[in-house]
C-alpha cells in the first residue's frame, strides 16, 4: 500500500501516561498510522509518491476532538454582529448603533454572543435598546444560544404581541404585567416564531460558510468533533462536503428528540444510526432535559433567586426517562443537556432504569452539568455515564466573587459547585471536554487552558471561579483524545498514536503538557492531519 505521508524529527506524545513514545517518526497509509520507528528506520516506507515533513523537534498528539460542538447552526448564528466582547448596556448600544449605520432601509440586524450581564441587576429585554432599534428588525441572540431579544419592529412582523403555549415546556414568549412582549424569548420554539420571518441565507451561502467554518476550526488543531445537533439539512451539507473531500473533520452527529416525539419518531431516529459517510456518521440521539441557568429555564431542585428554574424542558419527565429506555434497549448512545442539579439527578436516574432492563451497552453522557449536589458524583461512573464539560463557560461567564448573573441566581452554595470537573475525574467518571461552539470559542488549547486555569480568557489577571475544580495538564489533553475516544466507542481506534489507529494527528510547537496554563492558547498549530492528509500546515514546515 503507498504510504502518502511520512513525519519526521517528531516528538511523538502519548495522553494516556503524558510521556514521549521512543520512536521519532511515522508513517501513514490508508488513513492509518501504518508503521512508527526513528527517523532512519522509517525511511523504508518512503517511495516517489510520499509527502516527508520534518517537524523539527514538534510534539504530535493525537488529534484533538471536540466533545460538544454545533458547526452548521454556529457557521450561520455567528455571520451577524458579535457581541461577545460587550461588558455593559452603553457597548451593546454603541455596537447596534454602528451596525444599523450599515444597514440597507428595512434589512434586519442580525448579532449574536450576548452576555446578559451586561444588563447588571436590570431584567433583561429589548427595552434599553428601543431607540438605536427604532423601526429596525433585529435578533439578538444570547450567548448561550437558548434564548434571543427582538426587536419591537421584529415581533411586529412575526405577529408575537402576547404569550404562546409551547411543547418545550420552559419554551416562552417573556410579557410584562400588561402580556407585552419584553422582547425576550426563551428556547427553540419561543425563537422560531421570530427566526421563520427573517431572511435566510441561501443554500450555497450556509454550504461556504460551514465549509469555511471547519477549516478554521482545523488549523486550529481539531480533527474532530461530536456534533450536537442534525437539524434541517445538516446531514445532507456534511456528506455534499465529504464527498467533495472538503470536510475538514471528522465528525460524530447525534440528531436530536424533542418533546412530542413519538413512537414512530423514536423509531426512525433508531433507523438512522451508523447513516453516514467516509468522515462523518450519525451515532447517537442528543436530548435536553433543561435550559439554562442565565435565562431561568435550568431544572433545579429549588429555584433560582427569581423563583425560576423549576421544571424540566419535558412537560412530562417520565415520557423522557422512557424513551432512554427504548434507546437503550436498542444499543443507541444518548446525549443528554442537563444543566441543573435536578435535571442531571433525573438523567441517572434514567439511565439506571434503563440499564436495569439490559439492553446492549450504550454509553451515555450527559451535556454540561454545571452545578451538581456531592451525592451525584459517584454515580457517574457507577452507572458509566459519561460527564461532558465545557470548563470555558465557567471561564468567561461567570466570576470568582460570584457576582456574575449565573453565580447571583443560583445563591452561594450552588454557585461554589460550579463546573465540577475535579471531583467528576476524582469519582472515576470520564470526562470529555469540548467548548460548545458557537456559544465559546472552539479552540482546542483555549478549552484545556480553560480547564487547567479557570480564569477569564479576556483578563487572566482575574481570580479563578473554583481553582480546586483544575484539571491537570494531562487530564486536559485526555478530555480531548483518549475520553473522547471513548465516548464515542472508537477507544480501540482514535485516542492514541500507535500502529493501525487513525491517522488524525496534531501537530504543536511545544509540549503542552509543560506549557503554561495561561500561555497554552497562544502555542502555535503547525500542522493538523486528518484521516492521513494534511488539513492545516503552517508555513515554517
Amino acid at each position: 500500500m503507498p504510504t502518502p505521508l511520512v513525519l519526521l524529527s517528531a516528538r511523538l506524545l502519548d495522553p494516556v501516561t503524558g510521556a514521549f513514545l521512543p520512536q521519532t517518526a511515522l508513517a501513514v497509509s490508508g488513513g492509518r498510522i501504518s508503521a512508527l520507528a526513528d527517523d532512519h528506520g522509517i525511511r523504508e516506507h518512503v517511495d516517489a509518491s510520499t509527502t516527508v515533513i520534518d517537524l523539527q523537534g514538534a510534539v504530535v498528539t493525537p488529534g484533538l476532538v471536540d466533545g460538544h460542538l454545533h458547526p452548521v447552526s454556529g457557521a450561520e448564528l455567528t455571520g451577524g454582529l458579535d457581541l461577545s466582547g460587550c461588558t455593559d448596556v452603553e457597548d451593546v448600544r454603541a455596537a447596534l448603533a454602528a451596525e444599523v449605520r450599515k444597514l440597507a432601509p428595512g434589512a434586519w440586524l442580525h448579532g449574536w454572543g450576548l452576555d446578559p450581564n451586561v444588563f447588571g441587576d436590570r431584567p433583561v429585554g429589548i427595552a434599553p435598546f428601543d431607540s438605536v432599534l427604532d423601526g429596525v428588525p433585529a435578533l439578538l441572540l444570547l450567548f448561550d444560544a437558548h434564548s434571543m431579544l427582538a426587536s419591537r419592529r421584529a415581533l411586529e412582523l412575526a405577529g408575537v404581541d402576547g404569550p404562546r403555549t409551547f411543547d418545550q415546556a420552559s419554551a416562552e414568549v417573556v410579557c410584562d404585567e400588561q402580556g407585552r412582549p419584553t422582547g425576550l424569548l426563551q428556547e427553540d420554539a419561543a425563537c422560531e416564531l421570530v427566526e421563520r420571518v427573517a431572511p435566510q441565507p441561501s443554500r450555497e451561502e450556509r454550504r461556504d460558510r460551514l465549509a469555511a467554518t471547519l477549516r478554521a476550526m482545523a488549523a486550529s488543531g481539531l480533527t474532530g468533533g461530536h456534533v450536537m445537533d442534525a437539524n434541517g439539512d445538516s446531514l445532507a451539507l456534511f456528506s455534499e462536503l465529504d464527498a467533495a473531500g472538503e470536510l475538514a473533520l471528522r465528525l460524530r452527529v447525534a440528531p436530536w428528540c424533542q418533546p412530542g416525539t413519538d413512537a414512530e419518531g423514536v423509531r426512525a431516529l433508531i433507523e438512522q444510526q451508523g447513516a453516514g459517510g467516509a468522515l462523518w456518521r450519525t451515532d447517537g440521539v442528543k436530548i435536553f432535559m433543561d435550559g439554562t441557568i442565565d435565562n431561568g429555564t435550568a431544572w433545579l431542585e429549588r429555584p433560582d433567586c427569581h423563583g425560576e428554574s423549576t421544571h424540566a424542558f419535558w412537560p412530562d419527565p417520565e415520557v423522557y426517562t422512557r424513551i432512554i429506555g427504548e434507546l437503550h434497549r436498542a444499543g443507541v448512545p444518548t446525549a443528554t443537556h442537563a444543566i441543573g442539579d435536578a435535571a442531571v439527578r433525573h438523567v441517572l436516574d434514567a439511565v439506571e432504569k434503563a440499564r436495569a432492563t439490559g439492553g446492549r451497552g450504550a454509553r451515555h453522557r450527559v451535556e454540561h452539568i454545571e452545578t451538581v449536589p456531592d451525592d451525584t458524583l459517584g454515580r457517574f461512573a457507577e452507572l458509566g455515564v459519561i460527564a461532558s464539560m465545557q470548563p470555558t463557560h465557567c471561564c468567561d461567564f461567570t466570576r470568582a466573587d460570584h457576582s456574575d448573573n449565573w453565580s447571583r441566581r443560583l445563591g452561594e452554595e450552588r454557585a461554589s459547585r460550579a463546573w465540577r470537573c475535579r471531583d467528576l475525574q476524582d469519582s472515576g467518571a470520564t470526562v470529555v471536554l469540548g467548548s460548545d461552539w458557537p456559544i465559546a470559542p472552539y479552540p482546542p488549547l483555549g478549552v484545556m487552558a480553560g480547564a487547567r486555569h479557570r480564569r477569564p480568557s479576556r483578563d487572566l489577571t482575574q481570580d479563578p471561579h473554583g481553582p480546586e475544580q483544575a484539571l491537570t495538564p494531562l487530564e486536559a489533553l485526555q478530555g480531548l483524545t483518549v475520553n473522547a475516544a471513548y465516548a464515542a466507542g472508537e477507544e480501540h481506534e482514535a485516542g492514541r498514536i500507535a500502529v493501525g489507529r487513525r491517522a488524525d494527528l496534531t501537530v504543536l510547537a511545544d509540549n503542552p503538557l509543560t506549557t503554561a496554563d495561561t500561555a497554552l492558547p497562544d502555542l502555535p498549530v503547525l500542522l493538523t492531519v486528518l484521516d492521513g492528509r494534511p488539513t492545516h500546515r503552517d508555513a515554517s514546515l
